[in-house]
């Protein structure tokens, strides 16, 4: 069957060609309102969008005083060359997760600036029940090219949700997926201007225009695209707090690109203890032990 003005749509809109695609360009951007991740507008993408699950960010989490604050008792102590030109200051028990072996070390606690941090997450509908084991401060600058490439983070011994403060500089989380799985996309265009819209479920008629800017019903099924080939950008504004979890968190790598450290900034990064080391978990008394070290908020970094 010959769909009408078919020839008026570009080929970006119809097929799906492989793409390679620079380090940190990014094709998909996450909508928080929606929870979709549209296409970008000069990306082949356009005008599509798909469901992406297991982001939660709120902006403005903490006010300006506040980041200053902190950022200034973080500087008190010494900050600890890392890899990818970032910096450390741990506070946490001492890890090997090859051998998946840990010890409390010279583990003292969380810093105490993050007691009211880890009490205002109790606001946050994703964070019922979070409880920091560990903290991570990172300090990246664009001097030194900081950046941390696409990874997951560990999942023996860190719980579900990882939660993220972004201080000092707005910047952006590059998603990439190695699954040899396929994304289904859906169009997104409304019939009153063209702009993106959520999809209804699995939604395949959409309202398009020909050359002549004139409305037109055609039909534009679910496009299927292999995931390797989609980069979602989280847009982090400063003194935001994302949250990772589910497929965001276990399907979807994370990483930070040189090109968006602008001017420094410091992450900071709380994780809660895996199933195995929570209460009825094959170490859980090893988890209350750390959990009780962790919440007394008298450390300094490891």
């Amino acid at each position: 069957m010959e769909i009408p003005y078919l020839d008026k749509f570009p080929p970006s809109l119809l097929f799906s060609p492989p793409l390679l695609f620079p380090q940190g360009e990014d094709n998909f951007t996450y909508c928080p309102a929606t929870g979709l991740a549209k296409g970008n507008e000069h990306s082949q993408f356009a005008g599509w969008a798909f469901p992406f699950p297991g982001v939660f960010l709120t902006e403005e989490f903490i006010s300006e005083d506040e980041e200053s604050e902190i950022v200034e008792l973080m500087d008190r102590d010494d900050w600890k060359p890392s890899q990818s030109g970032r910096k450390k200051q741990d506070y946490g028990p001492k890890v090997n997760f090859k051998k998946q072996r840990l010890k409390a070390g010279s583990f003292t606690g969380l810093p105490s600036f993050s007691k009211k941090i880890v009490a205002q997450m109790k606001a946050c509908p994703v964070l019922g029940g979070f409880l920091p084991v560990e903290q991570c401060n990172l300090d990246y600058r664009p001097e030194r090219g900081s950046a941390i490439d696409p990874h997951f983070d560990d999942w023996w011994l860190w719980g579900e949700r990882l939660v993220s403060l972004n201080l000092l500089s707005k910047t952006v989380l590059s998603m990439s997926c190695d699954s040899e799985d396929s994304i289904q996309l859906f169009p997104t265009f409304s019939q009153e201007n063209g702009e993106l819209s959520p999809p209804g479920p699995f939604t395949q008629t959409s309202a398009c225009k020909n050359s002549d800017g004139e409305g037109i019903n055609c039909v534009l099924s679910p496009r299927l695209v292999p995931s390797k080939e989609v980069t979602v950008a989280v847009h982090l504004p400063r003194r935001s707090l994302v949250v990772l979890h589910g497929d965001a968190r276990y399907k979807w790598k994370h990483a930070i690109y040189r090109k968006h450290i602008e001017r420094r900034r410091v992450c900071v990064t709380f994780r809660e203890l895996s199933a195995e080391f929570s209460a009825g978990g094959r170490h859980g008394e090893l988890g209350k032990e750390l959990l009780e070290t962790a919440l007394s908020f008298q450390g300094r970094p490891v």
